[in-house]
């Protein structure tokens, strides 16, 4: 609007495309730019599992913003995303916790540093493709609505974005749904717009999280025990990264009835077996707290809905102080394999209040 100026993360699929043409629309100088956050992996790999982050995302990207007319550039972000999500990755499940690094990604990348260089460079805003809304509140705080579909809506996984970075964020795509946005691609002649959404961690496209962890540290993971919770040996495990709050398939265990990861135990090395109504609980607590449509509680209870995990739908709960950066959750009902490690974000209505990580 008015000439100013946005850069437009591009992951050369079609969302992402779909935002720099709706921009450029409503008046924006737009920018292009991919982020390099791949590492040192064969060229051969990286153009056949490179998803949202490979060479064909560069030149699917490319081809776009020719289409569009908007300059395009590639910003080397490799370090970033190594330190920030590759090394919290592993170290995380190391330590018997399930990451999501999307979230990180989305924090330390695409808004941290991606939103640094764009304001060095003069850029007034940043935007991605993220189905999700940025509005100003009456509070004067700003937060994230949810998008237009539930289906597609990703406010889960951007509940770590501070109130500066929404203050220079827009998302363009977050009143539409995705047949809206696909059918926007083709009218457009876009070259992307059937292209298949990347579903898997972008750096570990075979979902195999304990060999990428194995090749990434040069380290065999250690086996150790299944226990019981009382405590009595059934097996043995081919290390704790190999596993998840919740867990069914895999565990190789034949005890003749469902059983299901309970509790992963770091510090001894164990991995605690339950039955299936083991695996719920009606409390949390959790840490890493980031206030968005709020700014705390403020020593008050607070009634919310909390989603636990991305594909979570969402349970009501009261959430309440229990120390500094320390909130305590309780659910009205129990809920399904509370995971350390995973995101907790709290939602008033359809705006996303806060959240943070599950202890």
């Amino acid at each position: 609007m008015d000439g100013r100026k946005v850069v437009v993360g591009m992951s050369g699929g079609v969302d992402s495309s779909v935002a720099a043409y709706l921009l450029k629309e409503q008046g924006y100088d737009v920018i292009g730019v991919t982020m390099q956050i791949w590492q040192d992996e064969p060229e051969q790999s990286l153009e056949e599992d490179g998803g949202c982050c490979g060479l064909r995302a560069v030149e699917d990207a490319r081809r776009v913003a020719e289409t569009l007319k908007i300059p395009y550039y590639v910003m080397n972000f490799k370090q970033t995303f190594k330190e920030q999500v590759i090394d919290r990755f592993v170290d995380e499940y190391l330590h018997g916790r399930t990451p999501n690094p999307c979230i990180d990604c989305n924090r330390h990348v695409k808004w941290e540093a991606l939103l640094e260089k764009s304001l060095a460079l003069g850029a007034d805003y940043i935007a991605t493709g993220h189905y999700a809304r940025v509005e100003a509140l009456e509070n004067g705080r700003f937060a994230l609505r949810t998008s237009a579909t539930a289906a597609k809506d990703q406010t889960y996984a951007l509940y770590s974005l501070t109130q500066r970075q929404l203050a220079h964020t827009l998302m363009p795509v977050g009143p539409f749904t995705k047949e809206e946005i696909r059918q926007m691609a083709a009218s457009l002649g876009l070259p992307v717009a059937e292209k298949p959404d990347s579903q898997e961690i972008c750096f570990i496209p075979d979902h195999d999280h304990a060999r990428f962890i194995r090749a990434y540290t040069g380290k065999e993971l250690p086996e150790g025990d299944f226990v019981d919770t009382e405590g009595n040996v059934l097996g043995r495990h081919q290390g704790i990264g190999r596993y998840t709050i919740g867990q069914r398939r895999g565990l190789g265990l034949a005890m003749g009835r469902r059983i299901f990861v309970k509790e992963i135990r770091p510090e001894t090395g164990q991995v605690v077996i339950g039955e299936g109504e083991q695996v719920f609980s009606d409390t949390l607590r959790c840490h890493r707290l980031n206030w968005m449509a709020i700014d705390g509680l403020h020593g008050k209870e607070l009634q919310v809905t909390a989603k636990i995990r991305y594909s979570h739908k969402g349970a009501p709960c009261v959430l309440r102080e229990l120390g500094e950066d320390l909130v305590g959750c309780r659910f009205t009902e129990p809920v399904r394999a509370v995971t350390p490690g995973q995101a907790v974000v709290f939602y008033l209505g359809d705006v996303v209040a806060g959240g943070g990580t599950i202890l």
